[in-house]
Order: structure tokens, then sequence, then C-alpha cells
């Protein structure tokens, strides 16, 4: 069986994605992350068409050493009418050092004509002349046939003539692209079918995600023959994004038995989806398939009862293998098992066959569906089960501190940006502090009053950052008589939490979640009371 190709595109199809922009820093970071999950190529971008794209590869050919992949320039066959040589493009190529080159031909007769506005002769005679030149030159090629699903089905003759071209000229690979994304798998399948047997070519797959099969069309390109796959980390890409290359490749080695990379390297896959989303800054998809941090995460108690017997009951593979975790969600759906389950999680040894560990069950169960008939929601705030769990079975928190007042006001003149200032009162290490914070907004204003006042008491609070800020308006037919939750993510440079609050007044509601907030990251940094 031939080796599988795992060929990487998030540095160049991925960064295509709306507003998702790269840095030749981020590019340089990503890459490394790509390197550590065991890829075998990676697209780095089109050197000479943007200075960005050139620049990167300066420096990676300067700074990036990579262990198990190989960087791999994009770019186009030879223009119209211009010898390959002579087309700067194709120098650019050559220049960027990459010893695989990756050019997009056309295989589409309406593109050949009405985009490059080229005869279909000349078409096929860049596509030889440029993978000839930089054969020639030492250099590997592979070849994407854009839009080669929708140019087969009006031309079928003239799609597999470009794919000659190619492999006659030196490439190693042609790999179909789905442009558009609009087919479906058993499609996919028939036509890669047919080139494989027809051609004799190494045959890849690149798949867009317009009709939600890019997935599913990349596993039948490879079951009908393909050996070499691309994707994008997360499913980063233009209008609904590429095939996801995390989960293609969890799929094959998982659930197809196919070797594709080291199994350590797989077991990262985790860790690697959310640090580059952190690069991107593109919030993680918590439901993305196997990686998402809602992959292996069980709600109902139903499911919890049945998990607690045997947790592969419930979930179709251990969540180990990619290096995630089952996770159990608290919520008004919780029984004592789902309570029982997420103790143990959490690190407190509960058991419900021991009267006293069963009458703190029930407890912590009466109080949560308390809480969330009020409007509080503990499976998307796990940092504010565990303080609740903690003052249910240690009988209350360490005493960190206590409020004494808080106040915070906006002030708004004329076209002048509004400011707002909080004052914040409290008692820590045996003193009253006293401080005031501005900030953009009230809540950052608190944020920045209630740091200060307790800096100098628990310098550790200055690691702590407050990433995002979630307000949902509940019974909103009360108009502003409604309820409001608030949901605050915090992060100490390791990980994150999130913790909530509820009331009426949305300052009071995003008080208290940032009081949870920062009571949590001291208690996780196992800081004692002052």
């Amino acid at each position: 069986m031939t080796d599988l190709h795992v060929y990487d595109t998030t540095l160049r199809d991925g960064a295509q994605q709306e507003g998702l922009n790269l840095s030749v820093a981020d590019k340089m970071a990503i890459a490394s992350h790509l390197d550590d999950l065991g890829v075998g190529y990676i697209e780095g971008g089109w050197p000479g068409a943007n200075p960005k794209d050139t620049e990167f590869f300066a420096r990676a050919a300067r700074d990036l050493r990579l262990r198990t992949a190989t960087l791999t320039a994009f770019g186009a066959t030879r223009r119209a009418g211009v010898r390959a040589g002579d087309d700067p493009l194709v120098r650019a190529l050559l220049d960027s050092q990459a010893s695989v080159v990756t050019l997009v031909a056309k295989s589409h007769t309406g593109h050949v004509e009405r985009a490059l506005r080229t005869t279909l002769a000349e078409n096929l005679a860049m596509i030889r002349d440029t993978v000839a030149l930089l054969r020639g030159e030492g250099r590997r090629v592979f070849l994407d046939a854009e839009h080669f699903f929708d140019g087969y089905r009006l031309d079928r003759d003239y799609a597999l003539e470009a794919v000659r071209a190619a492999v006659e000229s030196g490439a190693e690979v042609v790999a179909l692209c789905d442009t558009n994304g609009g087919l479906l798998p058993n499609q996919v399948a028939e036509v890669v079918d047919d080139v494989v047997r027809t051609t004799g070519a190494r045959v890849g797959i690149h798949c867009h995600n317009d009709t939600g099969c890019a997935v599913a069309n990349s596993m039948a390109a490879v079951d009908a023959g393909a050996t070499h796959v691309q994707g994008t980390v997360n499913g980063y890409g233009e209008r609904t994004g590429n095939a996801d290359l995390l989960t293609v490749v969890a799929n094959l080695q998982l659930k197809a038995g196919r070797a594709l990379i080291e199994p350590h390297r797989l077991q990262d896959a985790t860790r690697i989806a959310h640090a580059i989303a952190e690069v991107t800054n593109v919030p993680a998809y918590s439901r993305q398939p196997y990686v998402g941090s809602s992959a292996f995460a069980h709600k109902a108690g139903l499911h919890a009862s049945a998990i607690k017997v045997d947790p592969d009951l419930y979930q179709h593979l251990d969540p180990k293998h990619v290096g995630n975790d089952m996770r159990m969600l608290v919520s008004d759906m919780a029984g004592r098992a789902s309570i029982e389950l997420k103790s143990r999680e959490l690190g407190f040894d509960l058991d419900a066959a021991d009267e006293t560990d069963a009458a703190t069950l029930r407890r912590v169960l009466a109080t949560v569906k308390q809480k969330e008939l009020r409007g509080y929601t503990f499976d998307a705030a796990d940092a504010s089960f565990e303080l609740l769990l903690r003052r249910e079975v240690q009988g209350g928190l360490p005493d960190f501190f206590s409020v004494e007042s808080w106040r915070v006001i906006t002030d708004a003149r004329g076209d002048a940006d509004a400011l707002s200032e909080a004052t914040v009162k409290v008692r820590a290490a045996g003193e009253r502090h006293v401080e005031t914070g501005e900030g953009n907004g009230p809540v950052n204003a608190l944020d920045h009053a209630l740091r200060a006042a307790l800096s100098s008491a628990y310098p550790e609070i200055r690691h702590l950052e407050l990433i995002d800020y979630r307000v949902r308006i509940l019974d909103a037919a009360h108009g502003t008589d409604a309820v409001t939750r608030v949901l605050i993510e915090t992060s100490d440079g390791t990980t994150s939490w999130t913790t909530i609050g509820v009331a009426a007044n949305i300052l009071e509601a995003s008080w208290d979640a940032l009081v949870e907030s920062v009571t949590y990251g001291l208690v996780r940094a196992g800081v004692p009371p002052r």
C-alpha cells in the first residue's frame, strides 16, 4: 500500500478565511506546531506573489528547523505566451529554496478560456513547461488541478489530459481540487476512481466544505485510490472552509487503520489545535470532532449513569488517542451520577454508596438545579461549579478577601469616548484596600480596580488575564427588567477557566463573575489566604 501524504494548507489556503490575518511570526509559529503534529508537508504560501510570503520563506530557510515535515512553496504555472524560465513568479518559486513546489493549474475548459484567456493547447503547454523547468532545477513537483471536478463534468477528456500533461512532465502528485466545494462523497469517489484507473497518476484530494462534506469527500477519495490528502487545521479557509485535516487524519488512522502519523504525535492533536487557534485569534470550536472541548463532554443524567459503569458506552473512542479528555457537564439535567463523576474529575472522591457523601451529592444537586432555575448554566462555567462543590465538600472556600463595597460610573462628554471609572474597597491580608481603576467600559474598570486592590496581598493575580466576556439576556420579554447572565473567561497564561454571574443588574452579574474568577485563580494556584 502506497504511503499516504498528509499535506497541510493552513498557511496558504487556510489564511484566506475571512478575518484571519497571519503575520510572518504567526506563520513561523504555526509551522512549528504542524511539525510537532507530524504532517508530511506544510504549504507555506506563495513566494513572489506578496512580500509577506516571500519574507516567510526567507526566514524559514534561516530559522525554521523542521523535524518531520517538508516545507512546500505554492505558485502557478507560467503565464500564457511567456517562457517558464522568464516568468518572475516561477523564478520566485526557485528562489524560495523550497525542495517541493506545488503548482496550481487549470483543468476546467471554461476557466482556461474565460479566466486565463488562452487556448486549451497553450494551457497544457504551460503545465508541461513549468513542471519540466522545476524538475530540471531539482525540485519535486506536486500539481493542484484547480476546479477539477467541475471541469471533469464539463469536459472529461480535457481534464484527464491536464493530469497526463503534469505526470508526463515529472509531477509526482496531481491533487484533484473541489474548489467550489459543491460535491458529495459518491460523486468524488466516482471521479477519483476513473482518474486513477485511466491515467495511472498518483492522485491527491483537496476539498472545500461548502456542502458540509469536505471531510467525507476526502475519505471517499482515499477509499477510491487517492494517496495524498490536503486540508487545514481546524478547517480554516475561505467561505465555509476546507477539510479539517485533524478530523481527516484521525478518521483515517483511528477508524480506517491507515498509519499516517506516529500515535504519540496524534495524541498531541488537541493541544496543537488549540495552540494554533490562539495564534490565529480565531476561537477554538468547542464542537469540533475529536479535539473540541465538547467532543467528549456528557451532560444528561441518563448518560452519566451509563458512563459511571463503562465510559465507552457513550463515546466512540478513548479521547486520549487525540489528547482530549472526557468531561462531565453539570446542569439542571444532571443526576447524582453526573455530580459524582464530575466530583471525581475535579479530584473529590465522593461515593454515592457512602451515606455522608450521598448527602453531599444531594445538596450539590439541589443547589445546581435551584441556581439553574434562576439562570445559571454550570455546563458553560466549570470553574464556578468547582467553587460550588468546594463550598459543600470543604465547608467553604479559603478566606482570601472580603468585599466591603464597589461602585462604577461612566462619564460621557460630548463627542469624546465615554470613560468608565470603578472604585473597589476590600479587606485582604488584614488590611483595608481602596483602589480606583479606569477602563474602556464599566467591567474593564472593575477588573482593573479589583486587581489593584488585591495585588499587594496576592501578587499572583498579576498573571491573570480576562480573555472573554459574554452576556446573555434571560427572559428578554421583560425588557430592561430582564435577568442577565455573564460568563467571564480568564487565563493564567497556561490554561483558562470560565465563571458565571447572574443578576438583574448587568454590572452586579459581571462583578460576581469577576470575583469568582479571581478566587478560582488563587485556589488553582494553591495560594494560601493572607
